[in-house]
């Protein structure tokens, strides 16, 4: 596999992670707990998602998930964030969210892509 191929599968799987805290803020906004309690929701979700890739799934962590409980963390991650999306937006979207990031995160392992 060559270097490019790599780098634009490592670039999608930024994406998809990316993509990832901005449906949380979808979610966190659309629950329908009130103004504040959304906007709490919106604010703490990415961040507690935000901190857990930090600790044991971003390439430089220092505890670092070996594999395969990183995959299946990640794996896990996207699918309840697709979950979240289907029960306070449209099922649609979030099947196409959870294939597409679900999708990357296995090209990336499968490539040795993910750090």
């Amino acid at each position: 596999m060559t270097s490019s191929v790599r780098w634009i599968i490592s670039a999608l799987a930024f994406a998809s992670e990316l993509a990832l805290l901005a449906v949380l803020v979808i979610i966190g906004l659309s629950a329908g707990l009130g103004t504040a309690a959304n906007i709490a929701l919106a604010l703490l979700a990415p961040l507690t998602v935000a901190v857990i890739w930090g600790f044991a799934l971003a390439p430089r962590a220092r505890r670092r998930l070996s594999q395969p409980w990183r995959l299946c963390a990640k794996v896990a991650l996207f699918v309840a964030a697709a979950a979240g999306l289907a029960a306070v937006a449209s099922l649609t979207w979030a099947i196409v969210f959870a294939l597409a990031t679900t999708g990357i995160t296995v090209a990336a392992w499968l490539t040795d892509a993910d750090g």
